[in-house]
Order: C-alpha cells, then structure tokens, then sequence
C-alpha cells in the first residue's frame, strides 16, 4: 500500500518537472525548488509514521487512502502554484499536513509515555507546517513562494535536530529500514521514468526527423546513466546506524530526487530544439546542473554507507571522480555545444565513474557483497 502512496507523489513531482520545463528561468526554478520541497516533504513525514507506527493492516489502508485522497487535488494545482492557483496549492497543502499531524496524535494515544514524548516534535513541527501553510494562502504571490521555501528549509532544520537527538537503539528512533531503503529506491526509479517522459514530450510536440530521434535517444542514455550512478553505487544498501549517517542519507536523497526530474523537465526543450546550432542556456543548465547534482548527491548518500568505510580503496578515488565530474557537467552548460553534441558529451561524462567502478572490479575479481551492484 505505501507504494502507492509513492506513485501518486511521483505524479505531483511530474507536474512540477512539466511546469518546470514550460519556464526555465531562475524564478521558476525557485517555485520548482519550493513546490517540490514540500511534497518531497510530505511525502518523507508519512513514510516516518508508517515506519514508526504503520501496520499491514485495514487502518493502514484507510490512512493511505485518506492522504491520497488529499494529495489529488493538491497535484492539480501544482502548475500555477507560483501564480494564480497558488492559494489552493496552499489550502491543499495545508491540509495534507494538518492530516498527518491528526495521523500522528493518534499513533501516540496508543504508545508508552516515553515514546508519547518523543513523537511530540513529529507532532508539533507537522501542525505548524499546516498553519504555516494555511496562513501563507493570504499573502501574495512572491510572498508566498518565499514563505513555502522558507518552511522547507525551517522544517529539515528541524527534522536534522530531531534525528542528531535520538539515542541510538530506542524504541522511538527513526531507523532506516530495508523497508524504508525500498521506498526511497523505488521514488528514485518512478522518478527517473520523467525522463523518458521528457523525452517522449519532446518527440510529439516535433515532427519526426532523425536529427530530433538521434537527440532523443541519446538523452534517454543520459537519463539511464542517472540511474546507473544510483543504483550501483549507493542503492539498496544499508547506512551505518547512527544519527548523523541516517540524517545523511535521508537529505541526501532530496536533491538526488529533485534533480532528476528536474533534468527531465529540461529533456523536452533538447529534444524540442534538436535543430538549434546550440542549446538554449536555460535547457543547457537545468540538464547539466542536474546531472552534476545527482553525482555529488549520490556521493553524500554514498558517505552514509558502511561500505564507505569497509571499501574505502573503491569509494574514495569514485567521491573524487564524481567531484570532477560533476565541474565538467557545468562546463558543459556553461559552452552550450548544439544539443546532440550535449547529450552525447553528457552520457560520456556520466560513463566516467562507471569505467572507474568497472577497472576496480577488474583488479578486484571477486566482488563482494558491498560492491556496485549491476556492474
């Protein structure tokens, strides 16, 4: 059942990648950053109280109707949340979390004082969220947009000093579980298919031609090596169990999700302009820049892993190879060549720490189990 909670959110991140991709400018990448904070957001409060306090069970399935329920409209307001639908993407949004807040005061009518303490914070910071949220349904326009980016930003400040805190081994501690590694993996991969969407976006709004077909293809490469540099180098693998790794690994995840499907977003302006003697800036930087981000991400949940210190030989020279990189990515933006020259740039730049993971294991024949997977 949290799964599809999990699709239904993918479909709100794939509204703000569409709006994104009609406006490639900074303010626009500003309302796609804090659109998409707050779902990302929302999304992460619900799986810690399904993680904490959620069962297999008919209630289960009532508490995850009961937030898609809420979720559906707050999506269909998502592309003029910087504008004029803005004040309903706040009620709607306020209401989400004014849900899981009720969620959670009933999770700990049920539990022992001490674990009633401990998830008064959860309580507290997720109302306030909802007031926030509601109060910012007056203001304008500008206003508000800063006021969601602020309360993002208020709100992981929050759940970092909440994490830091706890002792590890409690009951109340929010641990990452196989279960929780499976839902963040599984986010990342619905996620990665905006790529493709991006891609086909562009291909139906073109006629066909292979020059826009070559650019096309090369960039759904580009999206697939997104999803190599995740899943072989950091997905579906344990972090160590202590606050500041669980704290890593979770806002690791952030940007890593928020650039992938920014990069969809500008996949259909490559594809759109295959013909252009150079890409457009603003489709050249949220592609690369992406890109970038999601090597350096990718790195900081790989920090969070025991394999970083039990195969450090691997995964020290591929933090550094990653770093580097990740400049080349903005270099890249920053020269603008025509845009299958981009892609094609871009899918080799991202094949880069893959040959580095590749020469490791050749030297090192017999993989262990804390090795890339898929390699």
């Amino acid at each position: 059942m949290p799964g599809c909670v999990d699709l239904v959110v993918v479909v709100l991140v794939a509204q703000a990648a569409h709006h994104l991709a009609g406006q490639l400018t900074w303010r626009g990448t500003g309302e796609y950053g804090a659109v998409f904070g707050l779902v990302w957001i929302a999304w992460l409060n619900g799986s810690a109280h399904h993680e904490l306090h959620g069962h297999e069970d008919a209630r289960a399935r009532v508490t995850f109707l009961l937030q898609i329920l809420v979720l559906v409209p707050l999506g269909g307001s998502i592309p003029q949340a910087g504008g004029e639908r803005g004040t309903a993407f706040a009620v709607a949004a306020g209401v989400l979390f004014a849900v899981l807040a009720v969620l959670w005061v009933l999770a700990s009518r049920g539990d022992e004082p001490g674990m009633r303490r401990a998830g008064r914070p959860y309580v507290v910071g997720t109302a306030g969220c909802a007031v926030v949220l509601g109060v910012s349904a007056l203001l304008p326009a500008g206003a508000r947009v800063w006021t969601w980016g602020g309360l993002d930003l208020a709100y992981l400040a929050g759940l970092s000093v909440l994490i830091l805190r706890q002792r590890p081994g409690a009951a109340t501690t929010l641990a990452v579980t196989d279960a929780l590694i499976e839902r963040f993996g599984l986010l990342i991969i619905i996620v990665l298919g905006e790529t493709v969407t991006g891609v086909v976006t562009g291909l139906s709004a073109e006629p066909t031609a292979a020059l826009t077909l070559a650019v096309g293809l090369v960039a759904v490469v580009a999206g697939f090596g997104a999803w190599w540099t995740y899943f072989d180098f950091v997905g579906h693998r344990q972090p160590r169990a202590t606050p500041p790794a669980t704290l890593q690994w979770m806002l690791g995840h952030l940007p890593l999700t928020a650039a992938v499907a920014a990069m969809g977003a500008a996949m259909v302006g490559l594809v759109e302009h295959a013909h252009a003697d150079r890409t457009a800036t603003a489709t050249a930087w949220v592609l690369c820049t992406g890109a970038a981000l999601v090597l350096v991400s990718t790195m900081t949940v790989a920090g969070s892993l025991t394999a970083w210190r039990s195969k450090r030989e691997f995964y020290r020279p591929l933090s550094r190879t990653c770093g580097a990189t990740a400049l080349a990515c903005l270099g890249l933006a920053a020269l603008r060549p025509a845009p299958l020259l981009l892609g094609v740039l871009l899918v080799l730049l991202l094949s880069i720490p893959w040959g580095v993971a590749v020469a490791y294991l050749l030297r090192h024949p017999e993989p262990e189990p804390d090795a890339p997977a898929g390699l």
